[in-house]
This record gives C-alpha cells, sequence and structure tokens, in this order.
C-alpha cells in the first residue's frame, strides 16, 4: 500500500515511467502526491516488476519540493527512449527513517504481499525491523500475528 511500480494516468491512458534520472526527489514528489508519509525511496530497473502499455514520462527531475509530478522538470508525454526493464518505483515506507524510534520492540508488519494482509512477517528488534524464521511455524503463530495487526 505505499510501494510499488509508478504509473501515471495521460490521455485516457495508464503507462509507467522510465528511471532515467529518477532519485529520491522524485520519489519523494511521488509519496506526497498520493498523500503518503514516510521515508522516500525511489527504485530503479523495474524493481516492482514491468508494466505494460506505454511508457509516459522519461527525464524527470524533481527538485522535491514540487506538489505534484506533473511540476517537474521532464520529458514530453510519450517522448523516451526507454523499455519496461527500466520502469521507476517509489517506496513511502513509513516504518524506515527517523520513525524507528516510535516503534516498540516486537511489533510487527507485513513486506511485500500482494495486499496488506498478507505477506512476509517482519518483526522490529533492537532498531531494525528482520524477518521471522519459518522453523516450527505454524497455522498458530500465523493467528497471533493476524490478531497483532488487527486483523481477526
Amino acid at each position: 500500500s505505499f510501494e510499488g511500480r509508478v504509473e501515471v494516468y495521460h490521455d485516457g491512458k495508464w503507462g509507467t515511467i522510465c528511471d532515467d534520472q529518477w532519485d529520491d526527489r522524485d520519489a519523494e514528489v511521488v509519496c506526497r502526491q498520493l498523500g503518503l508519509s514516510g521515508n522516500p525511496k525511489a527504485l530503479s530497473w523495474a524493481h516492482y516488476g514491468q508494466g505494460s502499455g506505454p511508457i509516459l514520462l522519461d527525464e524527470v527531475e524533481c527538485s522535491g519540493n514540487e506538489l505534484s509530478l506533473d511540476q517537474c522538470k521532464k520529458s514530453d508525454w510519450g517522448q523516451q527512449n526507454c523499455d519496461h526493464t527500466e520502469d521507476a518505483g517509489v517506496s513511502c515506507d513509513p516504518f524506515t527513517g527517523t520513525d524507528l524510534q516510535l516503534y516498540a520492540e516486537g511489533t510487527v508488519r507485513l513486506a511485500g504481499g500482494r495486499s496488506p494482509r498478507e505477506g512476509r512477517v517482519e518483526v522490529y528488534y533492537n532498531g531494525d525491523w528482520g524477518t521471522v524464521c519459518d522453523d516450527g511455524w505454524t497455522d498458530l503463530g500465523a493467528q497471533v500475528v493476524c490478531r497483532q495487526l488487527g486483523f481477526r
């Protein structure tokens, strides 16, 4: 819900953004435009998978202060020299950066799933997020995690 391939809607079509010049300042604008706070991180080389359809933007260069990508320096819509292996991604991870001190030891989250209700179990411990080994992992452990996350 806070990370993925960036897609834009223009002229009746959804399309991707090429990662040429893509950096954390561009990610900051995307996160702001989506209403997300957290630690903006730009990801390149189709980190979240390759899109399909048109590549609508290239050479995006934001200062980081813009309210939307449309206000950033960029190529003209549809003018690009890329393929989908260069699709740009963004993480607006609310669990990283200076906010880490706000989490109690043992706080859990799910990462890498197709929805907010599934994914790899990660636990906050000693200032870092780590994974849980599956040795001895059962449905009972999964039920505890689901309850801790507020799912029934």
